[in-house]
């Protein structure tokens, strides 16, 4: 009895990360971050130092629900659930969670403002708004990246340049923010996609930035949450969703 509780156990605690990780699919839909069917999510499960979750090609992120989430290893074999791993996918997220394995939730999304900011010659975030006193010493610059990443060699690579930091600028191209949750990466995600809205906004308006005092950075490198409410923000949208696209969590 005790190992089949456990097994339920288990099948629980997987379940509610199911449901965390097709809720931020279905939130950055909503918000416009995502490339068509292209883009990608994963989450090393659980207890295991080899599987991890991640949408299957050919979705788009407003169709993912929490049961058609695939389950595959590190070497990019699908074995639980039914569909493709991206190629693409395979060589970034598996590298990265190889790398960094407390990068337990890797997101690589398109968003507008940051992905414009990366096709930018020396486009870079400044310490201008408030939430740059946090994201300010969090972001990496890939100036290498100038095409699509078709190995693992290039997986490899990423994972060098990102180290430590826990958001990639990838020039040309778009950004990968890591977390040990996926509460973590999407609140860190979505918060770095509204500052840089606010600096090109300013921008396009002629402005020039105000910098802000070195003193006041945060030069935090842990979880994001550990600053702000990001597992509050997270089942904030999932309420929303709850009402509005139930099924996510089917």
């Amino acid at each position: 009895m005790t190992a089949l509780r456990e097994v339920r156990q288990a099948e629980d605690v997987e379940w509610q990360l199911r449901c965390d990780l097709a809720a931020s699919f279905r939130m950055q839909a909503r918000l416009g971050m995502n490339e068509h069917i292209g883009n990608h999510h994963s989450l090393m499960l659980p207890g295991s130092d080899t599987l991890f979750l991640i949408n299957p090609r050919g979705l788009l992120f407003q169709e993912i629900t929490a049961s058609k989430l695939i389950v595959c290893d590190l070497d990019g074999n699908v074995v639980r659930g039914r569909g493709e791993l991206r190629k693409v996918a395979f060589h970034i997220h598996a590298r990265v969670h190889l790398a960094h394995p407390q990068a337990k939730c890797v997101m690589h999304a398109h968003p507008p403002y940051l992905t414009a900011m990366s096709l930018m010659e020396n486009g870079r975030m400044e310490l201008s708004h408030h939430n740059d006193l946090m994201l300010y010493d969090r972001i990496v610059y890939d100036d290498e990246a100038h095409g699509p990443v078709h190995d693992n060699s290039e997986g490899d690579r990423i994972a060098r340049v990102m180290a430590g930091k826990t958001i990639m600028v990838m020039a040309n191209h778009g950004v990968t923010v890591v977390g040990p949750t996926v509460h973590d990466a999407f609140d860190e995600l979505y918060m770095a996609e509204r500052t840089c809205m606010y600096q090109m906004t300013a921008r396009m308006a002629g402005g020039t930035l105000r910098r802000q005092p070195d003193a006041l950075r945060r030069r935090h490198q842990g979880a994001f949450g550990e600053y702000y409410d990001s597992r509050l923000h997270l089942d904030a949208w999932r309420r929303i969703l709850d009402r509005e696209e139930p099924d996510y969590a089917s």
